[in-house]
């Protein structure tokens, strides 16, 4: 009987190990343990999937990771360490856990779910040169980077690397990694900054995380409305959630001059509710108050609590001016609550969507006079209208009369702002739609989301490099800011930009894919001449959606352009999707 063929493939290989793993697992193995595994679920996973990775083996202190791009291995790489040293804030040194990485580009050997070979072999001879926090990669590594990214390399010169034969040229990733007690300064910012870390939960019951979440989330929103004030965006607050935070270094790393912390616990029909404003460099408190409240009370102390910080920080009479043009608080604090709660559920399947709509529902019947659930219900609308296939537009015109009435109810909230000019371009009011992006992303100008949503809007009036430019200021606005609408902006512009390859990138990024985006990564795939991975897609697209037709979708796609409109059904039609 003939011999089973090896099976064997070019890949980018990523090894990693901690630095000192026996003698953390000797100081606690339980907390090592639980450490790890934390490590790997919020910081690991996520990159590898973001960077199109796969994870091979764990190996008690190590991993092993393939990818099908030196790139995008370097990426990761590069991220890993950044997002891993961020994790180490506020730990004491002999608990933190640092990584060594190496990676080699080679061919391996393919058996069932694991690979092995030279490939490999030099991968973890190279993790074992690498400095702790560092990178270290071989030259056929640096032959496909080049200068794709934005890092510089040292290089080793050839190294003897053990049980191969030939040497080895290894280089070093230059990563910015400064020591944690002594981190490099930012640049001094032009006007006060400040970040809210996330209000601890203190209520004793862990699904009450959503409450304490919302109300630190108002209270980053309200204060983003002074523009003397730079306000850290949410996602790189609640990075440190549940972490021990030594203010000055926080303040340090994060170019911060002040940070905001406080607590929430709710008893019965009472609430308390602690807010402290320190100044970063020094530690000390500048101001601290404790407020013992009925529920219903809790959008004065939000208030309060704002008012107070922009007062000591930029002044009271901005402070009072503000004031005036603040958000209308909701009269029903279990209205708010339903909207904490759908806000809280993520974006992704259709049972989520009735979810999240039933709360929107249930607030505006709870408070008529409370303008968010308004908008967000009309979104929620909106999202059963695009997914619609029977040619009606019933669904947009209830969806269009809901965000007109959230404007109305509320016109200092940039939500309903935002979503009255997301219905006002896919009704092709491009005037009108521009007008409320604007005015959205004057009300919240620290908001990533915000300008993100710009872009998308960019991208429609047939500017997609602006809208590009736009996209990238939200992540450096925040860079931990990457929600699933994110991927589908930047995938539609590059597509408009028809830079193909860039937009079939950035639609795979995504941990959702609808049946639209699958349909633009058919027509990508077909406008680069790849027919039969764009047939694949389009089978994916047939598959979901039986009765899709070309024409449908980009009757619904609100291009200002005709030629834009044009572009994608001729992808569309080339994938060999039915008119």
């Amino acid at each position: 009987m003939a011999e089973e063929r090896v099976q064997r493939r070019l890949a980018a290989i990523l090894a990693a190990d901690v630095v000192g793993y026996s003698r953390l697992m000797e100081q606690d193995e339980a907390g090592t343990l639980a450490a790890l595994k934390d490590r790997r679920k919020r910081v690991l996973t996520p990159l590898v999937s973001e960077h199109e990775g796969r994870i091979v083996k764990v190996m008690g202190d190590g991993v092993l990771v393939e990818f099908a791009s030196a790139v995008n291995a370097v990426a990761c790489a590069v991220e890993l360490q950044k997002c891993t040293a961020i994790a180490n804030n506020g730990l004491a040194d002999d608990r933190r856990i640092v990584l060594r990485v190496g990676i080699n580009l080679g061919d391996v050997v393919v058996e069932g779910g694991d690979i092995y070979g030279d490939g490999v072999i030099i991968a973890v001879r190279l993790q074992a040169m690498a400095e702790p926090g560092g990178i270290c990669i071989s030259g056929s590594v640096h032959e496909q980077v080049g200068n794709k990214l934005q890092v510089a390399f040292d290089d080793l010169g050839p190294c003897e690397v053990k049980n191969i034969a030939k040497l080895v040229r290894a280089l070093r990733v230059k990563v910015d990694r400064s020591e944690p007690e002594q981190p490099a300064a930012r640049p001094a910012q032009a006007k006060p900054s400040i970040a809210v870390l996330p209000f601890d939960n203190m209520s004793g019951n862990p699904e009450q995380q959503y409450f304490s979440d919302g109300v630190t989330e108002d209270i980053i929103t309200e204060l983003s409305r002074f523009h003397e004030l730079s306000v850290l965006a949410r996602n790189t607050s609640f990075q440190f959630r549940d972490k021990t935070i030594d203010v000055r270094r926080l303040g340090r790393e994060l170019g911060v001059q002040y940070v905001v912390e406080g607590s929430v616990r709710r008893m019965g029909e009472r609430m308390r509710i602690t807010a402290q404003l320190i100044d970063a460099a020094s530690g000390n408190h500048l101001w601290a108050e404790r407020f013992d409240r009925d529920q219903q009370e809790i959008f004065a102390v939000q208030d309060q609590v704002v008012r107070t910080i922009a007062a000591t920080l930029v002044g009271r009479l901005e402070a009072a001016g503000a004031e005036q043009a603040g958000r209308k608080p909701p009269t029903s604090l279990a209205a708010y609550e339903c909207v904490l709660r759908g806000v809280a559920i993520p974006y992704g399947n259709l049972d989520n969507e009735a979810e999240r709509r039933r709360m929107f529902e249930k607030a505006t019947a709870l408070d008529p006079g409370y303008g968010r659930p308004h908008a967000l219900l009309a979104h929620a609308m909106f999202l059963e209208w695009f997914r619609d296939t029977s040619g009606s537009d019933a669904m947009l015109d209830r969806a269009f009369g809901l965000a007109k009435k959230a404007v109305a109810l509320d016109e200092n909230d940039s939500t309903c702002q935002f979503v009255l000019g997301w219905i006002h371009l896919f009704r092709r009011s491009f005037d009108l739609a521009e007008q409320y992006y604007q005015r959205a992303l004057e009300l919240n100008p620290n908001n990533p989301e915000q300008v993100a949503r710009m872009g998308f809007l960019h991208v429609f009036m047939g500017r997609p490099e602006a809208a590009i430019e736009w996209l990238m200021q939200a992540k450096l606005l925040d860079p931990y800011f990457n929600p699933i609408s994110y991927c589908h902006a930047l995938g539609t512009a590059y597509f408009v930009a028809q830079k193909y390859d860039d937009a079939i990138t950035a639609f795979s990024r995504s941990s959702t894919m609808p049946v639209w985006v699958q349909a633009y990564l058919a027509a990508s795939h077909a406008l680069t001449g790849k027919i039969d991975l764009a047939g694949k897609f389009a089978a994916e697209v047939l598959r979901l959606t039986p009765d899709f037709s070309c024409a449908r979708l980009t009757s619904k796609e609100p291009y200002k352009r005709p030629s834009d409109r044009e572009l994608l059904l001729d992808g569309l039609r080339k994938a060999g999707l039915p008119e």
